[in-house]
């Protein structure tokens, strides 16, 4: 059976308030894990108006505090912004306040623009080319390696699930190299999904923590009552994707009636580019779509990524998608 995460940025309605969204996203874990959900993820990104989830150990402190038993999880830290130390000290510290519930997936991206390097005094291009080496870093001050010459306390030997995220083939031969589980990003960025996929299991080394590939895919989900809600609730993300790719992110705007149909051709196009791995309509068609997409990929998790103007209709998203999911 194809365990089910969710994906949470924390985002801000243009009706809405940071305090607003992060009590929200509260109240989405919890439901999350009481619907059987197996993971939540927030993600890093620096600079977006409209998303309050930056500072992702914070905010995992907080959905923690409000569920028992989900798994909480970066989805993901991007490292080349961070030091190795620093965040396995931040996430000892979230395993000392849910043992056995915390996961880190790490991330190649700087979450920002250009000018996210230049706020964190970093030379970003040359952080991402260390990435492979502060992730085995990383993993060794969680194991607390006596070669290191400072160990990470908290940190060391907190049992921290790591996963490698990617969007792109470097990042699943870096996981197939490593031994590690992969997420790939295909909400966002499909192109390379099947490729990256083949090459992960094909050359995968089993580890000390994982004798055989573990794939888990993201995928947009929006469900509803009818077709025409849920394309509805599901245009509010739409919008600000264009609004990102044209240079104008802001908060997350209302959802527009046949927002798609009436876009340019060229911005058009790049939506339907970005969202190819998305199920969006009725509990009987995000079923079709979802069990389509395990089968295509053979995935051994789905996780749903939903943004919506008003909360509830996610919540309402989530509880038709895993009534459709039973079983699966």
């Amino acid at each position: 059976m194809t365990r089910i995460a969710v994906l949470d940025f924390a985002s801000v309605p243009e009706n809405g308030s940071v305090s607003r969204s992060l009590a929200d996203s509260a109240i989405y874990a919890k439901l999350a894990e009481d619907l059987g959900c197996h993971r939540f993820w927030m993600a890093e990104h620096h600079g977006m108006p409209g998303i309050a989830s930056s500072a992702v150990s914070v905010c995992l402190a907080h959905v923690g505090h409000a569920t028992g038993t989900i798994r909480i999880g970066a989805g993901g830290i991007m490292l080349p912004n961070h030091s190795p130390l620093v965040i396995a000290e931040q996430f000892g510290t979230l395993e000392g306040l849910f043992p056995g519930r915390v996961d880190l997936g790490l991330g190649r991206a700087p979450g920002a623009d250009q000018r996210i390097g230049q706020m964190l005094r970093k030379d970003l291009h040359g952080a991402a080319e260390r990435f492979p080496q502060d992730v085995v870093e990383l993993r060794a001050l969680f194991e607390g390696d006596e070669r290191l010459p400072l160990h990470a306390f908290p940190g060391s030997g907190a049992q921290v699930e790591m996963w490698i995220l990617g969007s792109s083939l470097f990042g699943a031969q870096l996981a197939a190299m490593l031994g590690l589980p992969y997420a790939f990003a295909s909400h966002f960025a499909p192109a390379s999904l099947d490729e990256a996929l083949a090459i992960y299991r094909e050359r995968f080394q089993p580890s000390g923590t994982l004798d055989r590939p573990h794939v888990m895919v993201a995928a947009n989900c929006y469900a509803a009552d009818t077709v025409a809600e849920a394309e509805l609730i599901a245009s509010s993300m739409d919008q600000s994707f264009v609004a990102l790719r044209t240079g104008t992110p802001g908060r997350l705007p209302p959802p527009v009636k046949d927002y798609r149909s009436n876009l340019p051709d060229a911005a058009a196009a790049m939506l339907r580019s970005m969202r190819r791995v998305s199920a969006i309509g009725t509990r009987d068609e995000v079923r079709e779509s979802l069990s389509q997409l395990i089968q295509r990929t053979g995935a051994d998790e789905l996780m749903l990524s939903a943004s919506t103007y008003e909360p509830e209709a996610r919540h309402r998203s989530l509880e038709i998608a895993m009534d459709a999911l039973a079983g699966l």
